[in-house]
């Protein structure tokens, strides 16, 4: 794992040496079935990607910046087209090459015909894209990248294409999900260690706030344009019972753009607001989400949910809608998410089975690496959490528990396993609530588990989201 240590020991990925020549590795499938999971969980690859994530979610966080000649301090939010995030000329290529992408839609309008599932025309969109994708890297991704040294025939254009053809969904099955996602952040974090952005060590987090809002956001935008161009199936959805059918980094990176803000010498704060930050409630109000979606990511995930799904938020999102009621912050739910990303992407099989493996993100198991847990699903997926986000949370940590996320804190085995429609985080022994609702996948809302919203507050909210008229 290339794990380095920058401002008050907050991980970054390390970068190459590019004055040693590197053997490159042409990216291999090697997760083939559940008990793989135990070691990708201990491999330096999951190491870099924690270590990558974290790096990204700590320099989306207001910012508490001293004034000039002055010694008073201010809150910088750093928002979706927010004038003061700046933009490296990496960052500027890599938007170029979204919008190539985006241009390709144009070229491809879907097919006409009736179709139950995915649009046909995707196959061609992708084949056109595979077909122009040494073109598109030539003229997008810095030339001193793509012909890194290297002590074999294999080179870093290898393994970045590899990456990079990954994060758009399957031709094959046509649908998308969060595994192409991670392909994507593989492929930012594949140009991060061959020095590919404007770094400084350790890191001011100006460049990883470019990568954030500059680059991932833009991918998120081409992605549901795809979604709904070609109407992409999920990729391993949960239904209801999952966060989100395609998505999950705009919750992570969007729950810390309203965290409280941070200086430099803070660590990522794990509960809180930031002034002016809008209620996590505001999540189920039409009105609020049409307010932010240009702002904020987590908002702008909402949204397109709320383009694609019709009917009452809390029905089709019970967990997004769950989470809505968490009482202590963005903070607190950023934390949350981090974990949970850990759990229901990284540790389980479905999500990361066709995840790629070459030099920049390898096999090899990490020496530091927490031994992997013992009990596994070897024919679907693992169950279970993951570890705090500190110095030992940067390579991420397996989960421990086989039946529950840490942070379960009442729930055990037994009374887990009596939910027959429950994820492994339930903690509570009744498969209904007293709101008429399943029990939260998301532990951090338990104690302000949300019941469907009254006929007052529906009425009240332009959104008019009434309960159902026999939930109660």
């Amino acid at each position: 794992m290339s794990l380095n240590i920058g401002a008050v020991n907050a991980p970054f990925l390390s970068i190459l040496d590019a004055s040693k020549p590197h053997t490159f590795i042409d990216p291999q499938k090697n997760i083939n079935e559940g008990s793989d999971v135990s070691a990708f969980l201990t491999s330096e690859a999951y190491g870099d990607i924690m270590t990558f994530l974290l790096q990204l979610n700590r320099a989306i966080f207001p910012s508490n910046i001293q004034v000039s000649n002055s010694n008073q301090k201010r809150d910088q939010i750093w928002e979706l087209g927010s004038p003061h995030v700046i933009f490296s000329d990496t960052v500027r290529s890599l938007r170029g090459l979204l919008e190539d992408l985006g241009q390709i839609i144009d070229e491809v309008p879907p097919d006409p015909g009736p179709r139950r599932f995915g649009n046909v025309s995707f196959r061609k969109w992708c084949d056109i894209v595979e077909q122009r994708v040494s073109d598109l890297l030539d003229r997008h991704i810095p030339s001193e990248l793509l012909s890194f040294p290297h002590e074999t025939g294999i080179t870093a254009r290898d393994e970045i294409n590899s990456y990079f053809l990954g994060s758009f969904g399957s031709s094959q099955r046509l649908d998308y999900g969060s595994g192409h996602e991670l392909s994507f952040l593989a492929f930012l974090g594949c140009i991060w260690k061959l020095n590919g952005f404007t770094t400084s060590i350790p890191t001011s987090g100006s460049e990883e706030r470019g990568i954030v809002l500059g680059v991932i956001d833009p991918y998120l935008q081409l992605i549901r344009r795809l979604i709904k161009t070609y109407n992409l199936e999920p990729a391993g959805s949960h239904g209801v019972w999952g966060l989100d059918d395609h998505s999950f980094i705009p919750y992570i990176f969007g729950s810390a753009q309203n965290g409280p803000a941070i200086s430099p010498e803070d660590q990522a704060p794990t509960e809180g607001s930031r002034d002016g930050a809008p209620d996590p409630a505001d999540v189920a109000k039409i009105a609020a989400v049409e307010r932010e979606r240009s702002k904020n990511m987590y908002f702008g995930a909402i949204s397109f949910i709320h383009d694609v799904k019709k009917g009452p938020f809390w029905e089709h999102s019970p967990m997004l809608y769950d989470i809505s009621g968490v009482k202590a912050g963005w903070g607190k739910i950023n934390k949350g998410m981090i974990k949970m990303y850990n759990a229901e992407v990284l540790s389980k099989f479905p999500v990361v089975q066709h995840f790629r493996f070459g030099s920049l993100f390898s096999w090899d198991q990490d020496p530091t690496a927490p031994p992997a847990p013992t009990s596994v699903h070897t024919s679907t997926e693992i169950m279970g959490g993951s570890s705090s986000t500190d110095k030992a949370s940067a390579r991420g940590g397996p989960p421990q528990d086989s039946t529950k996320a840490p942070w379960a804190t009442q729930a055990t085995a037994s009374s887990v396993e009596k939910i027959g429609t429950a994820a492994p985080w339930a903690s509570r022994p009744s498969p209904v609530t007293n709101t008429g609702l399943p029990p939260s996948r998301f532990p951090q809302a338990q104690l302000s588990r949300r019941g469907p919203p009254n006929a007052d507050s529906a009425a009240a909210d332009a959104r008019a989201m009434p309960p159902p008229s026999k939930a109660l």
